[in-house]
């Protein structure tokens, strides 16, 4: 009895692992002028860990404000947001953050890269965040998978796009987050730079099995994953396993 009651308790936690952001009766406005303008409104999914999910629609449909409340950055206006087992309405800003720090990391359109620092440097940053003795280290051999053994010594100014994204790539695995959200990576791209950033982000995520979230509103690279979560309007009008 006793075994089998711990079996039922393991298999439970196990279905539960599996989720590693879920999302349930979400709410969000902003204020323009004197009325509050409604950008979500009842959005209710969940992502399964290690696997590929894109959050797709048309401009205001409410993708970025969708991931940036998923990440913590901003608080809804009603509903709750799970992630990592963690419910965030519970954390206050430090630890929303360190959160971030330890299970977290971005692809943002811009590259969001610090032009003072070196290309080494931007991605030792949140190694060393964390107190990772061998933060160089690790992000010399992360710059050297993304193909840029050789520019480690650059600064961004120096760097193309798709270069500078490579280095965002590289320091947003470089801490192997649990999850990893990416906002419209390739929208600063060309088509064929864009094509080989796309390819070496869904490397990079199968290698170190990440569970990865993609903003976009381009079609074909949602359709390179697992699953499509399409909005309009600020509400969900698709949730479903991608079949392509």
């Amino acid at each position: 009895m006793i075994k089998c009651f711990a079996y039922f308790a393991f298999s439970i936690n196990r279905l539960q692992m599996t989720k590693i952001l879920n999302v349930t009766d979400l709410e969000k406005s902003y204020s323009s002028g004197s009325k509050r303008l409604k950008v979500l409104q009842d959005i209710n999914f969940e992502v399964k860990a290690k696997t590929t999910f894109a959050i797709v629609g048309p401009s205001g449909s409410g993708k970025t404000t969708l991931l940036g409340l998923c990440a913590g950055l901003d608080r809804p206006d009603s509903g709750s947001i799970e992630l990592c087992r963690s419910e965030l309405s519970t954390l206050d800003e430090d630890e929303r953050a360190r959160l971030r720090n330890l299970h977290i990391g971005f692809v943002f359109q811009d590259f969001q890269l610090l032009p003072t620092l070196t290309a080494l440097e931007n991605v030792a940053v949140p190694l060393e965040l964390q107190g990772n003795k061998n933060a160089i280290a690790l992000s010399k051999e992360v710059l050297g998978k993304v193909g840029l053994g050789d520019r480690i010594n650059h600064y961004p100014s120096q760097l193309s796009g798709g270069e500078q994204q490579r280095v965002a790539l590289a320091r947003a695995f470089s801490t192997k987050p649990d999850i990893l959200f990416a906002d419209e990576p390739t929208g600063n791209l060309d088509a064929e730079t864009g094509e080989n950033v796309e390819k070496l982000l869904f490397d990079l995520n199968k290698a170190s099995g990440t569970t990865l979230v993609i903003v976009t509103h381009d079609i074909e690279l949602a359709n390179k994953t697992q699953h499509i979560l399409r909005l309009k309007g600020g509400r969900i009008v698709e949730n479903q396993e991608n079949k392509n």
